[in-house]
């Protein structure tokens, strides 16, 4: 393929010429030869407001057809694309912003105040502004500027974005992602789900991630299809799309909720052919049941932010709950043993640390070469921080992150083989499994359990129930009952808040 993503797409949108490309849910529709216009004038905007190759452009806005096509401007002049999180404060802005230095910031039309003093601050020359009804006054700079249609030169090794990681250890880190490190993804991955230009991707993802971004909307940027475009997970919206859709691509949370709505059925699903999961673990029950009510077995993948997708249970063949199937074509795996550092692999069926080799794995960490060393090794395998296991069927299993681990008296506990006991208990919705200083253990095991309206189940019959399963060392000291776990945007528990929450409970116990 070409390296230069945007040359890729282009060649793709102008075969497609009148075709639909983004439909939303008021009836606002973009054909692939008018984003491709449209792409065209926001990019002699942004040479009018001097992005040069090279130069990052970061972007904090609400979901809008006009943000990708923002993006596809960004890689036509060169530049070096910088989602961020909307729900990011003003502080951490201030540090995206002086990490990553961008020529261009673009904020939400109401938060310009706030964005003008954060960029005088770090010395970021040039904020706009862009609204979800193509308004604000970037698109005010695109209604004067002169359209661009020359796409600047660009290697496989150039950058494409820089997505910062949601550091869950220390400060967040800039991922960079490189043309080959994208275009080389979305080729793997239509090709894995058999995407066409005949697919209709119902898109209800946030945009400002891997996820919502490379994953959805790069596979049908290179597949030529079209995309359902909503500005959020909306349950009536994706229902109404469902009878002409044929993907979804969404978090577990999508899934269990559409389970709890009866308009659910075989019928309306009857033109779908994909579901797919990622982003946070989907639960064997969760599985079974939509198969159960749909027909279809959602698919499960693995990607992070440093290397997009790696793995991918089959679109022809068995998807086994639990698992996320078997590497991508192109991309290598290895499971090692953390304790040694020698980066050996294990035999089959131990856990281990999951390393990840491919055309798909990033470049390294913006400005921090001790960080980049120590996960991207010599060899080009990236150490993902996720233990894992490969079955005898060589499907992977994620077992949880390095860091969840919990090391109680000695013993490793992993917190996922404790909680899919849990989950399958009648009356729970789901668990989290933390380990929290203990005097006496070092790291107490401790569960956080979410049980179903009216369930009467006690701390005694989690106990009970894991005792016939599992060894002593891996049962709770203690069981907390919630109403919710804590989860961030994109359906992730958030461990460490509960690590946070429950730190003192056995040393003031």
């Amino acid at each position: 393929m070409n390296h230069n993503l945007f040359a890729t797409f282009d060649a793709k949108m102008r075969a497609r010429g009148g075709s639909n490309f983004i439909t939303t849910p008021d009836g606002k529709t973009y054909s692939y030869a008018e984003a491709l216009a449209t792409s065209e004038r926001i990019a002699g905007a942004l040479k009018a407001l001097g992005v040069e190759p090279g130069d990052r452009v970061a972007v904090q806005v609400d979901k809008s057809p006009e943000v990708i096509l923002l993006y596809l401007a960004c890689l036509r002049v060169g530049g070096v694309y910088l989602p961020l999180n909307t729900g990011y404060t003003a502080e951490e802005v201030g540090y995206f912003l002086g990490d990553a230095e961008p020529a261009l910031f673009v904020c939400r039309p109401e938060a310009l105040a706030d964005a003008q003093a954060i960029a005088d601050k770090t010395g970021c020359p040039c904020v706009k502004t862009l609204g979800t009804d193509a308004d604000g006054s970037l698109m005010e700079e695109v209604a004067r500027a002169e359209p661009y249609s020359g796409i600047e030169p660009r290697g496989e090794d150039d950058l494409a974005a820089i997505l910062y990681t949601s550091g869950t250890t220390g400060r967040s880190k800039g991922a960079m992602l490189t043309h080959r490190n994208l275009g080389s993804n979305c080729e793997s991955l239509a090709e894995a789900w058999r995407f066409t230009d005949a697919d209709r991707l119902i898109h209800a993802l946030p945009i400002f991630h891997t996820h919502g971004l490379f994953v959805a909307c790069n596979v049908i940027l290179i597949s030529g299809g079209r995309l359902y475009f909503m500005p959020k997970f909306d349950i009536d919206q994706i229902i109404e799309a469902m009878p002409d859709g044929t993907a979804l691509m969404g978090v577990p949370t999508f899934y269990t909720r559409l389970l709890q709505d009866d308009r659910l059925t075989p019928e309306l699903t009857r033109n779908m052919r994909l579901f797919t999961s990622g982003s946070a673990p989907l639960t064997a029950e969760t599985h079974q049941k939509f198969q159960q009510r749909t027909g279809h077995a959602i698919l499960e993948r693995y990607g992070m932010t440093e290397t997009n997708m790696n793995t991918s249970n089959p679109y022809d063949g068995p998807r086994i709950a639990g698992t996320v199937g078997m590497p991508l074509p192109g991309v290598r795996i290895r499971i090692t043993d953390p304790e040694s550092g020698t980066h050996e692999p294990l035999p089959q069926g131990e856990i281990g640390m999951l390393e990840v080799s491919g055309p798909n794995v990033f470049k390294g960490y913006w400005r921090m070469p001790e960080k980049t060393r120590a996960e991207l090794l010599d060899d080009g395998y990236f150490v993902t921080g996720d233990l894992a296991l490969i079955d005898d069927r060589g499907y992977v299993q994620i077992v949880g992150r390095d860091k969840d681990l919990v090391i109680s008296g000695g013993f490793n506990v992993y917190p996922k083989e404790v909680e899919q006991v849990i989950d399958e208990m009648d009356g729970v919705v789901e668990s989290a499994v933390i380990g929290v200083p203990h005097p006496d253990f070092g790291e107490g095991v401790t569960a956080v359990v979410v049980l179903e309206p009216n369930a009467s189940v006690s701390e005694a019959d989690v106990i009970r129930n894991l005792s016939g399963h599992l060894a002593k060392y891996k049962l709770p000291k203690l069981v907390f009952f919630v109403d919710a776990l804590p989860r961030n945007t994109m359906g992730k528990v958030q461990k460490k808040q509960l690590r946070d929450e429950y730190k003192d409970i056995y040393t003031n116990a």
